[in-house]
């Protein structure tokens, strides 16, 4: 009996774990994707539908768990995070890698380095992307894709029609040294702070105005808190989608390749609709009439060049002069500027 008791007990053990692995087999791989904005912004609606296309294709195996405007991590909290592996996923704005180390991001900052759209793409499409991402590998970081949030407009709670108009005024920014040398270079004092707290910076009077794409503007509220906004489109702002790399690394090939053809899908859901959303917005401003809203001259574009563009060699340095000379290639290729 002793030994009949044995066996039965030995074949128990072999049997269990074959249960606990067939029950853990069928728990859906979990990404934790956290972004700083809002849903109704073209990155929150982006972020919707890779978990829409990724669960999709996934067959259930893999589930998007989406935390928009900041509620799991702030700007400065989430690439550590991710580092760390409390997320898998982000979307950051470009500027947010300066400070981890990787300067050539900063290129995107630079004012007026794309003329148009269809440089940004070269750009992000092409060799250039494709090398910015391999600089992320070290820091652990997997580049996937890069989102379209738009050109960015200045406000403030008076005219913004001039260079000479920013001279004293408290400009939040990211934490980017280009960022900086923009509002310096316009005469203002850049404050460095996070998106959820812009709102309440600028209704105490913290800062006294910002930079943002009209979407980012409107979904925030910031038009209650801004008497005024020039169309400016000085500078670009767009978003890197990231994941962990020894998480992405160590998923199974076909679920990465799902994952792949999901957020390819995405991204040109994501471009497609960064326009859009940000006219409509900039409608939207409009409409409240609580917001003067400006479009600059051609005088006056002129003068913004002339004030901006020498931070283009103050940086160079910094980004790297010859990236800076490949992207205005780009521009020239394409008979820009």
């Amino acid at each position: 009996m002793k030994l009949k008791s044995l066996l039965l007990a030995c074949c128990a053990i072999p049997v269990a774990a074959i249960v606990s692995t067939s029950a853990m087999a069928q728990q859906p791989i979990v990404i934790k994707f956290s972004h700083v904005v809002a849903n109704d912004t073209p990155k929150g609606k982006a972020a919707e539908r890779f978990k829409e296309l990724a669960e999709k294709a996934t067959h259930g195996r893999v589930k998007i768990e989406v935390y928009p405007n900041s509620t799991l991590y702030k700007d400065k909290e989430e690439l550590e995070a991710l580092q760390l592996g409390a997320v898998q996923m982000l979307a950051p704005s470009l500027a947010k890698f300066g400070p981890l180390g990787v300067k050539e991001f900063e290129v995107f900052d630079l004012p007026y380095i794309f003329p148009t759209k269809e440089v940004l793409y070269r750009v992000t499409e092409g060799p250039i992307g494709r090398d910015l991402f391999k600089k992320l590998e070290p820091k652990g970081i997997t580049g996937l894709a890069y989102w379209d949030n738009g050109f960015k407009v200045m406000s403030a709670n008076k005219p913004l029609h001039h260079p000479a108009d920013f001279r004293g005024l408290k400009m939040r920014i990211q934490s980017s040294k280009v960022l900086d040398a923009q509002m310096r270079a316009l005469g203002a004092n850049p404050q460095v702070l996070a998106f959820s707290e812009v709102y309440q910076a600028l209704q105490t009077g913290v800062v006294d105005g910002t930079e943002n794409p009209p979407s980012n503007l409107y979904t925030q509220k910031m038009h209650e808190v801004q008497k005024h906004v020039s169309i400016s489109n000085h500078g670009y702002l767009g978003y890197a989608v990231i994941v962990n790399k020894k998480f992405w690394d160590g998923l199974p090939a076909d679920i990465r390749t799902a994952l792949e053809g999901a957020m390819k899908d995405a991204t040109k859901y994501a471009n497609a609709i960064a326009q859009q959303e940000n006219d409509a917005a900039l409608a939207a401003v409009e409409k409240t009439g609580k917001t003067t809203v400006y479009r600059l001259t051609e005088a006056d574009k002129a003068e913004w060049r002339r004030a901006l563009l020498p931070v283009q060699q103050q940086m160079a340095s910094r980004i790297g002069k010859d990236l800076i000379d490949a992207v205005n290639k780009e521009s020239a290729a394409l008979g820009q500027k």
